[in-house]
């Protein structure tokens, strides 16, 4: 059996008296992919926003590799291998293609969140080009995405699939043990949610664990190893994605005739 690598037990997050995520306790085992499903308003965003260190829980806890890290900020858990994207897609539209990766291959070992924020905004003053194992690494992972053709190219000027492409990228140049997708297949024609998944699965296939919301059942369906379902805040199905698929309780609060004619 895989390690575990993620852990949360009695997840919970209010704001003011909204219980947005309440009671969520599931594990996620390394080179797993699980998918995270629910309506809109479910709390699956605040899910990934809890375990990426955007929020603070209000109780419970989270376990990464072990070590309790609740509560611990985004720039700290991205150094111990936690990477994101979000549902509207986060890069530097002025920046090259090539240089929004550079930008996310500096030395987190080394500098702080503000000089990595800094160094990102004003590469051209740190000279990142100067880097040749960085510059190696960007070229790879812009390969990997399938951007190469796109390296000089500002990041304004890239079709929305591209643009989503290259913030996976962006994380992927953290060197993520754990990689946690915000709806990655939302906007995308038929083609380009084939060229996601593939994508997806090489991430997977290099060991990375993936915690994957989305929407689309196509992508969440083919991919996943195992699903959790979220119904206003709180967990109400998990385990295989067939046997869950078919949960009288998942199709009332959620599937229902439009997604299953999708599938």
């Amino acid at each position: 059996m895989a390690d575990e690598i993620l852990r949360t037990d009695g997840l919970t997050k209010y704001f003011g008296g909204l219980c947005a995520v309440g009671d969520v306790s599931f594990a996620l085992s390394d080179g797993e992919i699980v998918g995270l499903i629910g309506p809109n308003g479910a709390g699956k965003t605040t899910l990934v926003n809890l375990m990426s260190g955007a929020f603070p829980p209000s109780s419970g806890t989270i376990h990464y590799n072990g070590r309790s890290v609740g509560g611990f900020k985004a720039h700290r858990l991205n150094k111990m291998g936690i990477a994101r994207t979000f549902q509207v897609v986060r890069i530097f539209k002025t920046l090259t293609v090539l240089e929004n990766i550079q930008a996310s291959l500096i030395d987190r070992r080394r500098y702080g969140p503000w000089r990595l924020a800094l160094t990102s905004l004003y590469k051209r003053a740190y000279s990142l080009d100067a880097d040749a194992d960085a510059r190696q690494e960007a070229e790879r992972l812009l390969d990997f995405v399938g951007l190469t053709d796109y390296r000089d190219e500002l990041a304004e000027n890239l079709p929305y699939a591209y643009t989503k492409r290259l913030e996976i990228a962006r994380a992927l140049a953290t060197r993520p043990r754990l990689l946690l997708l915000d709806e990655p297949s939302a906007g995308l024609n038929p083609r380009e949610l084939d060229d996601q998944i593939g994508i997806i699965r090489r991430i997977n296939g290099q060991g990375v664990a993936i915690l994957i919301i989305e929407h689309v059942m196509k992508v969440i369906m083919s991919i996943s190893h195992r699903l959790i379902v979220l119904h206003y805040g709180k967990k109400i199905a998990e385990g295989a994605p067939e046997a869950v698929y078919r949960d009288p309780r998942v199709v009332e609060a959620y599937l229902g005739g439009d997604a299953h004619v999708a599938h």
